[in-house]
């Protein structure tokens, strides 16, 4: 919602954006101090002396990491919220197997060493990223007899000859598919998938992920700045009462007796109950450690991704570790954060071979949240709901999302280059 504010306002827009809670970013804010932490998940006392000073934290409440080439850093970049902010590379990402955690091989070099696969097989995966690099979907001779648009992800993978760990390693630690759906769906989409994690790996080096400083509550903030700059208003600790709509239309909302008019109106499903479906669950479980996890070389943030057949599920658990380094927890402490779909009637069990990996664990935060989808597109309504985040630990769903809303209220696709046109017409060329 605050990049869609921030994005409107850029776009000209009389925007006027109102948050029930007395910080930005909803569900996707960094809650400080410790001590709030522990009374939103009601635990009981206040924090152990143990764990430092409660200001030191910035406890996300949703964890996702920033793929470097991804469109999310196109948006900050683009629209400059990145003057705003600080990102770290995260310092490595790793895949389960058969109980034991292995690097995601990060170099050549890396990739010839790994225990991941055997010899043969590392030849045959080499061939098959140099031909996912040279994959031009504009240019048929890059094919080598693939159907971009036919041709199963199932039927590339034999073409190459890759063996399932391999499969299972290119599918859910590259391509990042939280289910394996996506085997019988054409290749063009795995591929692009594959280039965008490579090519975001590109950029840094260590892997393909970055961070911000003090928490990703820093991102909505950073365009709710956006949006100020360009006239928008913001209203925090602001109950709304009513969505009023009129003739099948929104026409204002009512907050504190107040009427705001609106033409169209942005929300996230928690406003609007009655207009929003279920369609599944998540769990997410907060971890506090005082060491980092093993087998990761000491790393200080890292991912580990359990592809979910090597643990008999559906989707993939996923880990994201960051810690005092970045400025978001106290001195020699880390967050570990697990989350993954839910599949069962007893959530809390279907995670344990992640919390496995990080013990000994100082204290838990368990959540269970549903995901909730909008009903309608809103085209009748003019109300346009996000969907609830995901349990992917990247934000490349979510910028879909975003793209999606844009178009739907605007009638055009979400454009990159224009956004940057018109923050130079306001600020001027570099």
């Amino acid at each position: 919602e605050c990049i869609l504010s921030g994005i409107m306002s850029v776009n000209g827009k009389k925007v006027l954006h109102m948050d029930r809670n007395p910080y930005y970013g909803g569900e996707s804010a960094s809650i400080t101090p410790l001590e709030d932490l522990y009374k939103r998940f009601k635990i009981p006392g206040s924090p152990p002396e143990s764990m430092g000073r409660g200001r030191d934290w910035n406890v996300d409440l949703i964890p996702k990491f920033l793929m470097a080439n991804g469109q999310l850093v196109k948006m900050l970049l683009y629209t400059e919220v990145t003057r705003y902010l600080d990102f770290k590379v995260t310092e490595g990402s790793f895949v389960y197997k058969g109980g034991k955690i292995y690097k995601v091989p990060s170099t050549e070099a890396e990739a010839l060493a790994s225990s991941l696969m055997g010899l043969f097989e590392k030849r045959r995966f080499r061939k098959f990223l140099v031909y996912v690099a040279n994959f031009d979907e504009k240019d048929p001779r890059t094919f080598e007899g693939i159907d971009p648009k036919k041709t199963t992800m199932r039927e590339v993978y034999k073409k190459f000859d890759l063996g399932q760990d391999v499969i299972d390693f290119t599918g859910h630690a590259l391509a990042l598919y939280r289910t394996d759906d996506y085997l019988d769906q054409p290749c063009y989409e795995t591929i692009n998938r594959i280039k965008l994690y490579s090519e975001s790996l590109a950029r840094y080096g260590k892997s393909p992920y970055l961070y911000p400083l003090y928490g990703l509550g820093e991102l909505p903030q950073g365009f709710a700045r956006l949006s100020a700059i360009y006239g928008g208003t913001y209203m925090l600790n602001k109950p709304i009462e009513e969505i009023i709509v009129q003739n099948g239309k929104v026409i204002g909302v009512k907050s504190e007796g107040e009427i705001a008019r609106c033409k169209q109106l942005i929300c996230d499903p928690s406003y609007v109950k009655d207009r929003v479906e279920k369609v599944g669950q998540v769990i997410r479980v907060i971890c506090i450690l005082s060491h980092p996890i093993k087998n990761t070389n000491d790393a200080n943030s890292c991912q580990i991704i359990i592809p979910q057949n090597q643990v008999n599920r559906k989707s993939d658990i996923y880990v994201c570790m960051i810690s005092f380094a970045h400025n978001v927890a106290a001195q020699g402490k880390y967050i570990a954060i697990v989350s993954t779909t839910v599949e069962t009637k007893e959530p809390e069990k279907e995670i344990r071979p992640a919390l496995e990996l990080l013990e000994p664990i100082e204290q838990k935060f368990v959540s269970i949240s549903d995901l909730l989808v909008p009903k309608d597109l809103g085209m009748e309504s003019q109300i346009f709901i996000s969907r609830t985040y995901d349990a992917t630990t990247h934000f490349e769903t979510t910028c879909d999302d975003i793209k999606n809303i844009y178009k739907r209220m605007t009638g055009s696709e979400f454009d990159f280059e224009e956004m940057k046109r018109k923050k130079n017409d306001i600020y001027g060329e570099d």
